[in-house]
């Protein structure tokens, strides 16, 4: 069971005007999702990744950085012939969704 995310990343084929609209509509996703709001507090290891911080000190992630760095993860990924050695894990409570879906689609293993 492979996503399409895994598929596109794998395939020969993409091209740059693919990887662009692409690129748009999983920002749009992301956006909706609200994946780009942080916390109040930022380590100084995430700070090339905040685009900027709201009046009310909520620091804004970079989504176009979010996507790239996804998209380094997809093409590590792919090249796992088992997806039961991939263990994905989560120590925050809003993360436990996301770890149980990425175990549903890909057959790793959940740690939420």
């Amino acid at each position: 069971q492979d996503s399409g995310l895994f598929q596109f990343c794998s395939s020969p084929h993409n091209n740059s005007a693919a990887m662009a609209v692409t690129k748009e509509e999983d920002v749009q996703m992301m956006l909706v999702c609200k994946t780009h709001l942080g916390t109040r507090n930022c380590d100084y290891r995430m700070k090339r990744y905040v685009f900027r911080r709201t009046v009310d000190g909520i620091h804004i992630i970079h989504l176009g950085k979010t996507w790239e760095k996804i998209m380094v993860a997809a093409r590590v990924i792919v090249t796992i012939e088992n997806p039961s050695d991939i263990i994905v894990a989560s120590q925050r409570p809003y993360g436990s969704r996301a770890v149980l879906k990425f175990s549903q689609y890909t057959g790793a293993l959940a740690m939420a």
